[in-house]
């Protein structure tokens, strides 16, 4: 029944023809081409020596537009969750062991400013849909231009190199209560220009207990004083608002996917206690660029971010106010000569955290009694410096970081101590690299290597003890990648990875919900990372382009040593990690402006526990997506497209929090649903 749907819907895209006047739905029909700025390389992705997954508007654009998990796991090596709107967990090769909510162990930059605190926790949910115009995922350490991290990094650009003029207008509408307005107004007059954006994000959610509202607006202005200088601004203020249902134990589960969690002898259920995410965030960031001599350049950015938190749970009432800013600055001198050419890229980063921290009684979803209260100042620092000389078809990079952070914490509630300090003095993280390109492939081999310190929500989770002996990690990554592109349009991006990992930080939930973590020994993770695309189709005259596309992903993760008092996990998989997921697609851009595509994916099924006694069942996904571009007259265009998601209506747990007390371990996904999207774009200057 199911290869009857999938071969059904195949067909159903294929008979649908069109002709005459062509419309290009996408700025990205050889996915080679895209220009990667990961580690400072500005080169084609064909040519990029570095295991990395690029997202792009045609990815983006195959689902719909209430968030980009599908599109993120459609992508090798990477698995994005959401175990109920609004709250993700992005997880790069396993990261995501340490991530209840939110991103922990990956460094995120947003418009080039790291938008990850020096605590080490990121809020992704912060932004929207419409804040990202592309992604840049780096697997494993980015210690040479990134600092001491082991989880990857990730690169996130809200506007492409080039702005038109003109206003878009945008309603999306679909099943559980969901709609999504979005409005984006851009000017340009040749020296300025200018992207302000409006979302306005609503659901009630498939689950009980699990309706979204998000608002954002965010501000992108380009200043192009001369050919040699660039001053970009970035603006965003978000409030975010979702309610938590709680996971699920087995039983509650198989009776009702849909249940939030219910009360249980003392402790509250999610309703009565109003488990929610209350959240509002504002970035404000300057960077300036400036070629100040023929083989000189720097780009310095500054910016400032504020996070105000509040969380009542199922124990208690979190209530967070986070202020950080930073400044990076790199230098880059590039030298051509003979047949070569050497690159060198310099420069530091400096963050400063001062955070108050507040626990109260949850009454019912109001803060009552105050139970602790922290004051913290987090600070990190590193340096770094990247040489690469590409000759004669050889690339040769070595790299490193110092890195340098500090933490002091003062507890005055329920008693007044002293401050905690804990420091990690200068670690040197160096990362190493090799390629050779022969006429149309690659092949690269690198090693890298990362230290993590445990976050501020590690050392302090909310209403737990303080564990400031909790231990950082340290891992070494060994890569080996091949890259091939044919003159038929085949590309093949394979690349194979072992990383030691020793001081796992791994997270617990206790009987009341609540987090806490331990270290868990040493981890081998080994795996192999493959996808291809190729213009299947494109030779036929009523199509514009086609693009079909295969990723898979295959994690081999264990325990190589980890000992619980009298429990011995070695040789355990670890949680959290299918073995193997498969996402394949076809994207048909038809001519006079009809689109379609469908895609599949497969999630081999997962532990749920340090132990293995527990996992979660494995599961098939298929989505579809038909459309249509039109224009009014020459200044108007427009695009209506409707899709269906989880078309074979699976029953699956996406978000599984492990290693929960009582076996809560499940989140469930919404079931089939329909989404439609009405697009209307006025474009003054467009002939």
């Amino acid at each position: 029944m199911k290869i009857s749907i999938i071969l059904f819907s195949f067909l159903f895209i294929n008979s649908l023809v069109a002709q005459s006047q062509q419309y290009d739905t996408t700025k990205e029909n050889t996915l080679p081409e895209v220009i990667i700025h990961a580690f400072e390389h500005n080169n084609r992705l064909k040519n990029v020596p570095v295991a990395i997954n690029y997202i792009g508007e045609r990815a983006l654009k195959r689902y719909s537009p209430y968030s980009i998990v599908m599109a993120v796991n459609s992508t090798p090596g990477v698995h994005m969750e959401e175990r109920s709107p609004g709250s993700y967990r992005f997880n790069i090769r396993g990261s995501s062991l340490r991530s209840p909510f939110g991103v922990r162990n990956v460094k995120v930059y947003y418009n080039d400013i790291p938008i990850t605190d020096p605590g080490g926790q990121t809020y992704l949910n912060q932004l929207g849909y419409y804040n990202f115009n592309n992604l840049e995922i780096i697997k494993g350490p980015g210690s040479s231009i990134y600092g001491a991290g082991t989880g990857g990094v990730l690169l996130i650009r809200e506007t492409s190199d080039s702005t038109q003029p003109g206003i878009a207008l945008g309603l999306t509408l679909g099943s559980y209560g969901s709609s999504l307005f979005h409005t984006n107004l851009r000017t340009s007059n040749g020296k300025w220009e200018n992207v302000v954006n409006l979302q306005v994000q609503k659901s009630t959610g498939y689950r009980v207990h699990s309706s979204l509202h998000k608002e954002i607006i965010s501000w992108n202005g380009i200043y192009k004083p001369n050919q040699n200088q660039l001053l970009k601004t970035t603006f965003l203020l978000s409030n975010l608002f979702y309610e938590t249902p709680g996971g699920l134990n087995l039983a509650e589960y198989t009776k009702d996917p849909s249940a939030a969690r219910p009360g249980t002898g003392s402790f509250p259920g999610a309703i009565q206690s109003h488990a929610s995410i209350r959240q509002k965030e504002f970035i404000a960031g300057l960077s300036f660029s400036q070629k100040f001599a023929s083989e000189w350049q720097n780009k310095t950015t500054a910016y400032g971010m504020f996070t105000e938190l509040k969380n009542p749970t199922f124990r208690n009432y979190g209530k967070n106010a986070e202020p950080h800013a930073g400044v990076r600055s790199s230098f880059q001198y590039e030298h051509p000569f003979k047949n070569s050419t050497l690159k060198w890229n310099t420069g530091t980063e400096w963050q400063q955290e001062l955070a108050t921290i507040d626990v109260y009684k949850n009454k019912e979803g109001s803060a009552d009694s105050l139970q602790t209260h922290d004051d913290l100042s987090n600070r990190s620092w590193f340096f770094f410096s990247q040489a690469s000389l590409n000759s004669a078809n050889w690339i040769f990079s070595a790299g490193a970081s110092l890195n340098k952070s500090s933490l002091e914490l003062q507890r005055f509630q329920p008693i007044t101590a002293g401050v905690l300090k804990r420091y990690l003095n200068y670690s040197l993280m160096p990362r190493l690299s090799i390629s050779r390109k022969l006429k149309d492939i690659m092949i690269y081999t690198s090693m890298s290597k990362g230290f993590s310190p445990p976050t501020t929500a590690e050392l302090s989770p909310s209403g737990s003890a303080l564990n400031l002996t909790l231990q950082a990690e340290q891992g070494t990554n060994y890569e080996l990648g091949f890259k091939a592109n044919t003159t038929s349009g085949l590309y093949i991006d394979i690349n194979a990875f072992y990383f030691s990992l020793e001081n796992t930080i791994v997270q617990r939930k206790d009987a009341y919900g609540g987090d806490y973590y331990v270290n868990a020994g040493k981890t081998d993770q080994k795996g192999i990372e493959t996808y291809l695309s190729y213009p299947l189709l494109s030779n036929l005259s009523f199509i514009n382009n086609s693009l079909l596309w295969v990723s898979h992903t295959y994690h081999n993760f264990k325990y190589k040593s980890f000992k619980q008092v009298n429990t011995d996990f070695s040789g355990k998989l670890l949680p959290g990690v299918p073995p193997h997921s498969i996402s394949a697609g076809l994207d048909v851009n038809f001519n006079k402006g009809i689109f379609g595509n469908i895609a599949g994916y497969y999630s081999d099924k997962i532990a749920l526990n340090d132990a293995n006694s527990e996992f979660g069942k494995e599961y098939y996904l298929l989505s579809l997506n038909l459309g249509y571009h039109g224009k009014l007259n020459r200044w108007y265009k427009y695009s209506i497209s409707g899709g269906i998601e989880n078309l074979l209506d699976q029953e699956y747990s996406l978000g599984n929090d492990i290693n929960v007390a009582g076996g809560r371990y499940y989140n469930a996904a919404p079931r089939r649903s329909f989404f439609i999207s009405l697009q209307l774009n006025w474009m003054p200057n467009k002939q």
